[in-house]
């Protein structure tokens, strides 16, 4: 009933569609319809079943090592000598859900649904105690202000996993944190807290991808020298009182590390996104968003009031399809051209672990004049040789991505973001951005510990040790995926993303490996329905650079116990450990039911 999973080998060229033709795209066509793809390294590999393309299988994308005689594609002279746009293997994977797991997710919600409404219909006669929050008996005449429909999710579903989520810590987010232990005795709908602390637990949930979220070190004493002299709160915004020297400090200092012209700093990174794209679109714009964006890209284009069409995730042949149709028929009715058209992607996508393919959308950006904007929230610090994000881990300009935004929240262990590009675009958002002119300036001590970070990984600290968490990090993150492929479990993403999904997919797992982890003394992040599609629920684990090998070897020996626990190694492929272990290249052998 489900197919055997196949291996795709993909140029970066033929990603991108091309309404030129040329020798190499026929070449790649042709070799597509052979029985066998043959990868780089020469081992042949089976076609998927049913005639179907291996590019359309979606198992396993990669773009090899360019070709030796391959031909420019058309994409502006963007693709180097070699016909490439790559300069080193892209390995993405996305194993499919096997039939038999889809159907017996679809009947899980399907059991909650029933019961769900048996238990309102219990709460509306007053026989089960009804725990939620409803309309007054004297107000039920008034518009209402809860939705009992809307929120049947949350009532019978959430509910039900509400204690692993929503945990409070009493320690640093570090490689390991304090825990508060709670109990309930309503089926999650209160808790209590016990008293007791549950310490040295492994964090494999918080994005402290380089470890400088912490309370001892320079970070700390640069943030409590300058709470001694500037204090905690700015208590202005950054155009009446509250532009001090430090964020001035900061913002040259963050150009230079992104290697732009210009740069500006705001408080909060989800308002980063939410409050300047209005700024820089409006009515009669066209905004092209990934179909997996982050909520405050989405909630951004939307109050700019711009049209907005969507593209698949990471698929260069659904962005090109609605940038030719953005040119060829223009704005709606009317036809006019397209005051601008710009393109919203991610980095690193949160819940996907997947990296944007920035060379083909930059290529596709330049082709069709449209206007590109980067949000680098969990790839900026975690990418690249060192940690400039996702532009530096492809060998790219900066100057090719129009506006660059990013956060301080993970990588830099702070809070707030930044956006970067030209001077010009700079200095019409210091007066257009809302977060600009009403939102209250960063705190001093936010700031530095930015400053101070952000130096340490350039190296200007006169020390290393942010090049060797960079360094340690991609090491971590490496053997941390392969070491769960090798067990078995389906996990998606790019094998460089320090965002790991560990897929579930029953609503039900999501709070029994929680918890089992959790006994195990490993903190996890269990996500869901609405965050992800109904049946893709999944722990999603951020692997930071303050992780020990053996903390990381302690965590996946609980992860492989819990796994045979719950049944949870559903991918039909095997890794073979010495392939694996020795190099970049994943070999895969294909496994029937």
């Amino acid at each position: 009933m489900t197919e055997s999973p196949t291996t795709t080998t993909t140029s970066s060229s033929s990603s991108s569609s091309s309404s030129s033709s040329s020798s190499s795209s026929s070449s790649s066509s042709s070799s597509s319809s052979s029985s066998t793809t043959k990868p780089s390294n020469g081992t042949a590999r089976p076609r998927g079943k049913n005639g179907l393309k291996l590019e359309t299988e979606g198992w396993l994308q990669a773009a090899p090592p360019p070709h030796k005689h391959a031909q420019n594609h058309g994409l502006n002279g963007e693709i180097n000598e070699n016909g490439s746009l790559y300069r080193q293997p892209f390995v993405e994977s996305f194993e499919k859900t096997p039939m038999w797991v889809a159907v017996l997710t679809y009947m899980g919600y399907a059991i909650l649904t029933v019961f769900g409404h048996l238990r309102d219909f219990l709460r509306s006669w007053k026989i089960e105690k009804c725990n939620t929050t409803a309309e007054r008996e004297e107000q039920k005449d008034f518009v209402p202000l809860y939705q009992e429909f809307e929120n049947f999710y949350t009532w019978n579903v959430y509910t039900r996993v509400r204690d692993i989520l929503n945990r409070p810590i009493c320690s640093v987010p570090g490689a390991t944190m304090d825990l508060l232990e709670r109990t309930s005795h309503d089926y999650n709908w209160t808790f209590e807290y016990t008293g007791r602390i549950v310490h040295n637990v492994i964090n494999l949930g918080s994005y402290n991808y380089l470890g400088f979220a912490e309370n001892t070190g320079p970070c700390a004493e640069a943030a409590a020298r300058i709470t001694t002299k500037y204090g905690v709160g700015v208590a202005s915004t950054r155009q009446e009182m509250g532009n001090l020297d430090r964020h001035e400090e900061l913002e040259k200092l963050v150009s230079r590390f992104l290697g732009v012209e210009a740069a500006m700093t705001f408080g909060m990174g989800f308002a980063t996104n939410s409050m300047n794209i209005p700024a820089l679109t409006g009515k009669g714009c066209l905004i092209l968003s990934d179909e997996l964006n982050h909520t405050s890209l989405v909630l951004g284009a939307r109050l700019s009031r711009s049209v907005i069409r969507v593209f698949k995730h990471n698929n260069m042949q659904s962005l090109e399809k609605l940038l030719r149709e953005a040119i060829v028929y223009g704005q709606p009715r009317t036809h006019r051209p397209w005051k601008k058209i710009l393109i919203l992607v991610e980095g690193i996508y949160s819940m996907e672990g997947s990296i944007v393919r920035l060379p083909e959308v930059i290529a596709l950006k330049k082709r069709y004049k449209a206007y590109l904007y980067l949000d680098e929230a969990h790839s900026i610090g975690a990418l690249g040789p060192r940690g400039g994000g996702v532009v530096e881990y492809f060998g790219l300009d900066p100057a090719d991505v129009d506006v660059l935004m990013g956060t301080f929240t993970k990588s830099f262990g702070a809070a707030g973001g930044y956006i970067a590009g030209k001077k010009e675009m700079i200095d019409y958002m210091r007066s257009h951005s809302h977060s600009a002119v009403y939102a209250t300036s960063m705190s001093p001590p936010v700031v530095e510990q930015v400053i101070t970070s952000m130096k340490s990984i350039m190296g200007e600290d006169g020390t290393t040790i942010g090049r060797d968490r960079v360094k340690q990090l991609a090491e971590n993150t490496t053997y941390f995926r392969n070491r769960l492929n090798e067990m078995g479990f389906i996990i998606y993403g790019n094998s460089d993303s320090p965002v790991v999904p560990l897929m579930l997919y029953m609503v039900a797992k999501i709070g029994a490996f929680g918890r089992e982890m959790l006994r195990r003394n490993i903190g996890v992040v269990g996500v869901g329905f609405p965050a992800t599609p109904i049946i893709e629920s999944r722990a999603r684990f951020c692997i930071s650079a303050q992780h020990t090998r053996d903390m990381l070897d302690k965590a996946l020996s609980a992860i492989n116990e819990v796994g045979d626990l719950l049944s949870l190694k559903y991918s039909r492929r095997r890794v073979r450990p010495s392939v694996v272990c020795s190099g970049d290249h994943h070999s895969l052998e294909g496994i029937d039911n």
